[in-house]
């Protein structure tokens, strides 16, 4: 885990595509002295080469962003196979989007109302490795799930094992890392993913990772 400080302060890019937003965000941050924006983007494809020669440690990135999207640009830092945390701020708070952000390996989904101590909580739950999310987008998560056939009476019996892997995908874990981390072979956390997707009668990543919202949040 990194431990961020003010002579070793995390490395931070900001992407979007309005000069006056990321002014903004520059500004929020500034106050605390641990994270130190190292450059900027106006476009998804200035991210995806921004993050491939500086290597941040955090991207804060719009979705909507011209040349490339947020969500796309998000995939290819992904396939740099880079040891870096995506959260996307954006004004999109609805489950297309939400859950495209979580497939395509978000560590973080806030609303651009944020506040400056709720956006520098968020970066610092991220790099301890949490999955962080305004207070507006698990309500989003919650009322489609009070809407869906998910919340439905029949009781599901997850075991420690099973919980213990749903936490590690929540945060975006792979099964490679999750086998190492629990000394498992990636066949039996691959294995207990398809039994948790059964159980819960889900399809995706993005949908475990909701169900996992929702335990987090109402217990």
């Amino acid at each position: 885990m990194i431990e961020p400080t003010e002579s070793n302060p995390l490395k931070v890019i900001l992407a979007d595509d309005h000069e006056i937003v990321r002014a903004g965000i520059r500004r929020l941050l500034s106050i605390d002295r641990r994270l130190k924006i190292i450059d900027e983007a106006e476009n998804g494809q200035d991210l995806v080469d921004t993050v491939s020669y500086h290597k941040p440690d955090i991207v804060i990135s719009d979705i909507m962003m011209p040349k490339l999207n947020g969500i796309d640009a998000l995939k290819k830092i992904r396939e740099l196979k880079l040891d870096c945390y995506v959260i996307m701020l954006t004004a999109y708070e609805d489950s297309f989007h939400l859950e495209n952000a979580l497939e395509a390996g978000a560590d973080g989904y806030l609303s651009k109302d944020i506040n400056a101590k709720e956006l520098i909580e968020a970066i610092l739950d991220v790099i301890k490795g949490e999955r962080v999310f305004s207070k507006s987008v698990v309500r989003l998560v919650k009322k489609k799930s009070a809407n869906s056939s998910e919340l439905d009476a029949t009781p599901v019996v997850i075991t420690k094992r099973e919980q213990e892997i749903l936490d590690l995908v929540a945060k975006g874990k792979t099964s490679q890392y999750i086998a190492e981390k629990l000394f498992i072979s990636v066949r039996t956390v691959e294995s207990h993913r398809y039994n948790l997707m059964q159980k819960l009668d889900v399809s995706n990543v993005a949908e475990l990772i909701r169900y996992s919202i929702l335990k987090r949040t109402s217990s």
